[in-house]
């Protein structure tokens, strides 16, 4: 017996009554809030439980959670449950609100200037594409696993604890980096309103390095403002946020229709000035524009009606965010020169350029709009995320905490809207924005390849020659992708004799699981069509387009994973395995639920 009585009636005495503390007051601040662990009640539980990592590792390595354990028992831990209140009316607002902010109203300007030309157009084409890749790979799970942890959830579920905890890890940052940026893009057009530079309202501290030396107090004010309309309703927040959604798809369409009549087509002579590295290249960074939608995921345990909503809310809201982008990209580089497209604030410059300087006021206004539904859409998401994951206690419980009166998650939201601020005061827009890229491009590869685990592998039913053709077929998907990435990141501009090998090789190792691997388990309500070709190819692009993204991004997204690591294995893991023993997650695996596997259990997710 593993750890003797150490993981008994004891510990599970221990977490409970830790929990009742807990439901006691969601706001209280002490030890058992924070570490309620059998493995954190003294100084020698924990060296012993340290010694134990190894074998805690491998059992959390393996472990995969159940979609009934996601929808009932963990969801329990929240001592209040979320209100079910929102319909694909609301689901399709939320997405076009979480999704057209700063990346169409900055960084079209900035890409365009700097790598695609008017291409840029291209570029959102590309980087559309793989998002809707994606939106599909998120809705079948969004359906069938209606919880408020959205990827997290899903890859606990088919990938096991600890991928599932280093995507957490890289979802936690992706919003709080999303957060940021668009906090200081609306600092930016504020300022631009104001009759200002974008940079006038923030504070230059010459003793700080140049990439995070222009400190923006806006940005903090706007986030403790956007903290506090998250905090009070997610149905309030629902309503703000298709009111000022549809004001900001009138100013959309104001800049489509009057730049367009300010258009000269000869703007369009140089169409793709860099080839097709500066389209690839600003498509990766210009995924940044679409991110977002992954927050309407999570909102799925609050929605009356999975199976119906979130399907229409996720690929609707997309869809008409595409189109948008791509007649805005249009409009910017027929109505100027991309060489003299201004990279703070192109939309707003472009009409002073063309002599509709009144223009710029209405355009900075919409963009304002814009951002701050981005960045309460963002709040409401984040938060979410945050109260599943430390509902299974890799974070502190205390952040799962559901008010009991507004039925939101209180000191998640604050917590993440904190962190929020304090980046988006130091951190300038181009640092972020490619961080951002690297960590959502990693997320959304990881969701493709759960979706293919979930179709391909059921424990107990997919027999030990069909898993290890799997594994094979799998392998070879991921690592003809990543070569792919790396010739086009490394290699000449013009060379292609890589890709004749790496490109048939994805195609083989894809057309392999589909003829000889049978698929272990039918979508019971919303399916992904053409599988496994659509995540296979979601996996492809979205690797390759991290190709796409510089070396310094790469350092810094390392160095957090480093540290992700490192607090997993102090304290995460210890956490998790102790929580997990006492609730008997792994009992329910290996008394063979994981047979059943849901496929004869209906999934409730209807009611």
């Amino acid at each position: 017996m593993v750890g003797g009585n150490f993981h008994g009636d004891h510990q599970e005495g221990g977490d409970q009554e830790g929990m009742r503390r807990r439901r006691g007051c969601g706001c209280s601040c002490t030890k058992s809030d924070f570490l309620p662990e059998e493995s954190f009640q003294s100084i020698g539980n924990y060296l012993q439980a340290l010694k134990e990592t190894p074998m805690r590792f491998k059992d959390r390595l393996l472990t995969r959670s159940l979609d009934s354990t996601e929808l009932h028992e963990i969801k329990s831990r929240s001592d209040h449950e979320m209100k079910k209140n929102l319909t694909w009316w609301d689901l399709i607002w939320f997405g076009i609100g979480a999704v057209i902010g700063a990346g169409i109203f900055v960084l079209t300007g900035l890409e365009a200037k700097e790598h695609a030309g008017p291409a840029v157009v291209l570029s959102f084409v590309v980087s559309g594409v793989s998002a809707m890749l994606s939106v599909f790979c998120y809705t079948e799970f969004a359906v069938e696993i209606p919880v408020a942890g959205g990827s997290f959830a899903y890859l606990r579920v088919e990938l096991g604890d600890f991928m599932a905890f280093i995507a957490a890890g890289n979802i936690i940052l992706e919003y709080v980096i999303g957060g940021a940026a668009v906090a200081r893009s609306w600092t930016s057009y504020f300022a631009t309103l104001c009759n200002h530079k974008p940079d006038d309202f923030r504070i230059i501290a010459h003793s700080l390095p140049e990439d995070y030396g222009h400190l923006d107090p806006i940005s903090v004010f706007v986030c403790a403002a956007i903290c506090v309309l998250a905090v009070l309703s997610t149905k309030g927040s629902s309503r703000f946020n298709y009111v000022a959604s549809i004001i900001h798809v009138v100013v959309i369409l104001f800049i489509i229709v009057a730049g367009l009549a300010k258009a000269d087509t000869k703007n369009y002579a140089d169409f793709s000035p860099h080839g097709a590295r500066g389209i690839f290249v600003a498509s990766a960074v210009l995924f940044f524009a679409y991110i977002g939608f992954d927050a309407v995921a999570t909102m799925a345990e609050e929605t009356r009606n999975p199976a119906r909503d979130i399907p229409i809310g996720l690929v609707g809201s997309m869809s008409i965010t595409t189109i948008a982008y791509c007649l805005m990209a249009v409009t910017l580089c027929l109505m100027v020169p991309y060489q003299k497209i201004d990279e703070d604030a192109p939309f707003s410059v472009a009409f002073e350029t063309v002599g509709w300087g009144w223009a710029k006021y209405v355009v900075a206004a919409g963009a304002l709009k814009g951002m701050t539904t981005v960045l309460l859409v963002s709040a409401v998401g984040q938060a979410r995320y945050l109260t599943h994951i430390a509902r299974t206690h890799m974070m502190p419980p205390w952040l799962a905490h559901v008010n009991e009166r507004t039925g939101t998650p209180v000191n998640a939201t604050i917590v993440m809207l904190a962190a929020t601020a304090i980046v988006g005061f130091f951190t300038k827009l181009d640092i972020l924005s490619n961080l951002l890229s690297i960590s959502t491009l990693f997320i959304f590869m990881l969701v493709a390849l759960a979706l293919l685990v979930r179709r391909y592998y059921v424990s107990g039913i997919t027999t030990q020659e069909n898993r290890v053709k799997l594994i094979m077929c799998i392998v070879a998907i991921l690592g003809s992708s990543i070569a792919t990435a790396v010739i086009w990141g490394t290699a000449d501009e013009d060379s292609w004799l890589g890709y004749v090998i790496t490109i048939p090789l994805w195609f083989c190792a894809t057309l392999a699981l589909k003829l000889l691997v049978p698929q272990a388990r039918d979508p019971k309500l919303w399916g992904v069509p053409l599988v496994p070709w659509l995540p296979s190819a979601s996996i492809l692009i979205n690797i390759f387009l991290l190709g796409s993204i510089d070396k310094k991004s790469f350092i810094r997204f390392a160095a957090w994973t480093g540290f992700l690591l490192v607090y997993y294995f102090l304290f995460g893991l210890h956490a998790s395995y102790d929580t997990a023993k006492a609730s008997g997650e792994n009992n329910k695996v290996e008394d063979g639920l994981k047979n059943v596997e849901e496929g004869a259990v209906p999934s409730r997710t209807g009611s």
